[in-house]
């Protein structure tokens, strides 16, 4: 009698290789700033926050916004790299990841006009005199075309050419710093309403040099930094660059401009995009709902031929299965879900297939044998502390 062929493992539980970096799952952990640290430095919470994903299943743990200048922070709270002072907290951070299964990534960032405001708890708006934190000193944010990036806010600074020159500069040594703190996955932020958004936006780059105008010359300056970064980060690691598909103004950035976007960054040696969506204009100007961005990364997948990650509203397990199994992305990142559920990747592990195997081995056989006798038990019906499996079943 010939035995029945194992069961599938779901999509969403498959590995995914890239380059020379395997993922032992579909599921990651994007990038949320906390803005929670002092001149860049992570500490004892930042390896407690990103650790617990480590521990929670995720193939995929990515660092938040990590300025790659001082003034490119988006608060006086964020994440850096622009010191080799800043490395040995974060090398700290991907040694656990990687002990503990997961692969360790990091964004780098640069907020442009969006810099230099308060962190989310204190207000919104910028950083003042007025406002400030103790120890918290305001700056001048730089951008494009030195539009202001909201009302009430004061216009930045435009970028000459020789400045783009040294941000340029900085994501490259950025990303060298990632590389010495033991990261595998580097991820340019070109996303949000952040610098490189910016130059990429019709609403904020009003330039009329080569870097303004057309899209190919919006395109310019992000390619310049992510083919430079891609120069320095080792050819066996992958590179991931953030985008919003769309603006949240219908009048701003297209979807067809991100996937000609997207055929450019797999030109210059990006292996996946992170498809996201917004951060310039007023409002959300497209349908929102459960999974709301996944048919950018979809269309973008299918379009520009290039894997892609997909986020927004993915709350479920069956719905993230469902956007692997079916194509329309090759990895779904999670956010505020992750921050709820740290054991979201676990959790969609047990719903999919039942089993307790990707749980961490001081966990998984004794919650396995917990839920058999939970089965004998039957559901909880009120406060009968002495309830035995006796009486469940009699």
């Amino acid at each position: 009698m010939t035995a029945a062929p194992a069961p599938a493992r779901p999509s969403l539980l498959q590995p995914l290789t890239l380059r020379g970096t395997t993922l032992p799952n579909r599921l990651a952990v994007a990038p949320m700033c906390q803005y929670s640290v002092t001149d860049g430095l992570v500490g004892d919470y930042h390896l407690v926050h990103l650790g617990r994903f480590a521990l929670g299943g995720f193939g995929l743990v990515m660092v938040e916004a990590t300025g790659v200048t001082a003034d490119g922070r988006i608060s006086p709270g964020d994440v850096g790299l622009w010191d080799d002072a800043q490395v040995p907290g974060l090398a700290r951070i991907a040694a656990f990841l990687r002990a503990h299964g997961s692969v360790p990534a990091i964004q780098l960032a640069h907020a442009g006009g969006k810099a230099n405001t308060l962190r989310p708890w204190d207000g919104s708006g910028q950083v003042t005199t007025a406002n400030a934190r103790p120890g918290d000193v305001p700056w001048t944010p730089v951008s494009p075309s030195g539009v202001p990036m909201g009302q009430g806010w004061t216009a930045p600074h435009a970028l000459t050419v020789a400045e783009m020159a040294g941000v340029r500069e900085a994501f490259v040594a950025a990303a060298r710093r990632a590389l010495t703190a033991g990261f595998e996955v580097a991820e340019v932020h070109a996303a949000h309403g952040y610098l490189l958004n910016q130059f990429l936006s019709p609403l904020t780059n009003l330039r009329t040099d080569s870097y303004g105008g057309s899209l190919a010359a919006r395109m310019r300056f992000p390619l310049e930094v992510v083919e430079a970064v891609r120069a320095v980060w080792p050819a066996e690691l992958p590179l991931l660059v953030r985008v919003s598909a769309v603006d949240a103004q219908r009048d701003g950035t297209t979807l067809e401009d991100t996937i000609a976007f997207a055929r450019e960054l797999a030109a210059v040696g990006v292996d996946a995009l992170d498809v996201s969506g917004g951060g310039i204009g007023a409002g959300w100007e497209h349908p929102i709902g459960y999974g709301y961005q996944v048919p950018f990364a979809a269309a973008i997948r299918e379009q520009a031929g290039i894997p892609t990650m997909a986020v927004g509203l993915v709350v479920d397990a069956e719905q993230a299965e469902a956007v692997v199994a079916t194509g329309q992305a090759d990895l779904v990142a999670v956010a505020r879900e992750a921050q709820d559920d740290p054991n979201f990747a676990v959790h969609a592990a047990r719903a999919l297939t039942g089993a307790y195997d990707t749980y961490p081995v001081q966990a998984g056989p004794r919650l396995a044998s917990r839920e058999r006798l939970l089965q004998r038990l039957g559901p909880w019906t009120g406060p009968d502390p002495v309830r035995t499996v006796e009486q469940a079943q009699a």
